[in-house]
């Protein structure tokens, strides 16, 4: 599906949760009537609980407060930090909620990825960042920079569809809760009057009418590409077609770069995604890996006048299975600086992957990416997910 276009807004790009959380709790603390937060992870630690106590105390003085959490990504919220909150009046929702650990059905690879948030129908926030603490990260060195991730403060008429959006997934789940069709309807109506210049659309993925539109918008803009594309992605494993569109682009001189993780934090897709260097080192794309600390973006610039900031990584989990929310921005100044900030991470955090290097990496290096790649695939093709362009 096309995305529609909404001109008039203001975006506010935020970076790590250094800029996030303030302005997140901020709005939260503003809130008169209405607030709907939708996130993957949300962890009793020091950012959940500034969180929830914002939460908390909105919801005491009368404000409508919602909250939609994933059953596997914030599997202790429900007996922690979520009993808190309902007692103090706040409304919460899991989806998909992990009854068994050990069985395996393929929904459950069916997660709630998206991190959104929208306040009395005025502010909205969209990106990638959490409810956790940029340095939570497990066994980690203390000195470690936070973790590297973007969200998009949103202001204007792109009001509409948030909130739709985030509405209709709570009907949803009611619903399917109490299995009746319940009577919901917004407490505050969105703001979208004009609020800055920005053209934006909202895009969502879900596994009915919006399966490929996140994928598709990534693949239009990288056919319209003049110069450049800058890609950052935490975890990077395009299929079949994606692949074809950076390398077509790449081949007809556009300068493609990607930003990707250089930490091992997930063995398998780290040493699946390395096996597919060769294909992109053969097209002139360059890479970058970085290591200042844990990359967790899902960003993109084109032509350094399209942008994308949301939640969706580029590979099969993402793109063919979760719930997921990308902002694109059709606009100079936020891609600009969106672009800015990447250069300036690829600076300061990263090193670009030599191909000379990268070939004469140690035989049994070589054979893991390889094995780590063939394994991906069977899993996928296990699930029933991603068809032939995850499973070629």
């Amino acid at each position: 599906m096309t995305p529609q276009f909404f001109p008039g807004n203001r975006l506010t790009l935020l970076e790590t949760g250094n800029d996030y959380f303030p302005a997140l709790i901020a709005a939260i603390s503003s809130a008169e009537r209405e607030i709907h937060l939708e996130t993957y992870i949300f962890e009793d630690d020091a950012s959940g609980r500034r969180v929830a106590d914002a939460l908390a105390a909105a919801a005491r003085r009368g404000v409508t407060v919602r909250v939609v959490v994933d059953g596997f990504g914030a599997r202790e919220f429900a007996g922690g930090i979520g009993a808190a909150l309902t007692i103090q009046g706040v409304e919460v929702m899991v989806f998909r909620p992990e009854l068994g650990h050990l069985r395996f059905r393929r929904n459950r690879l069916r997660r709630l990825h998206r991190k959104l948030a929208v306040i009395d129908g005025r502010t909205a926030f969209v990106g990638g960042i959490n409810i956790i603490d940029d340095w939570d990260m497990g066994d980690t060195p203390a000195q470690m920079p936070p973790r590297y991730d973007y969200a998009v403060k949103v202001e204007g008429p792109l009001l509409a569809p948030i909130h739709a959006s985030t509405l209709h997934l709570w009907r949803l789940l009611r619903w399917a809760s109490l299995r009746r069709r319940p009577l919901l309807h917004a407490v505050m109506p969105p703001r979208t009057d004009a609020a800055g210049a920005a053209s934006a659309a909202f895009v969502i993925r879900d596994n009915l009418r919006h399966r490929r539109d996140i994928e598709e918008a990534y693949l239009d803009a990288i056919a319209t590409a003049r110069q450049e594309i800058v890609i950052a992605n935490a975890y990077f494993l395009p299929g079949r077609r994606f692949r074809r569109a950076i390398t077509a682009a790449a081949r007809r001189g556009v300068t493609v770069t990607v930003l990707l993780q250089g930490r091992v934090e997930y063995a398998l897709l780290h040493h699946a995604t390395q096996a597919l260097y060769g294909n992109l080192f053969g097209a002139g794309i360059r890479i970058f890996e970085y290591h200042l600390s844990f990359l967790h973006a899902k960003v993109a610039v084109v032509d350094a006048e399209w942008a994308t900031v949301g939640s969706s990584n580029i590979d099969p989990f993402s793109l063919m299975l979760a719930r997921e929310a990308n902002l694109v921005a059709r606009d100079a100044a936020f891609a600009g600086e969106l672009r800015t900030s990447l250069q300036k991470a690829m600076t300061s955090g990263a090193h670009e992957i030599d191909c000379g290097e990268w070939q004469q990496a140690p035989l049994p290096q070589r054979i893991m990416r390889w094995l780590a790649y063939g394994l991906v695939r069977l899993l996928i093709g296990v699930s029933g997910y991603g068809g032939r362009d995850y499973r070629e």
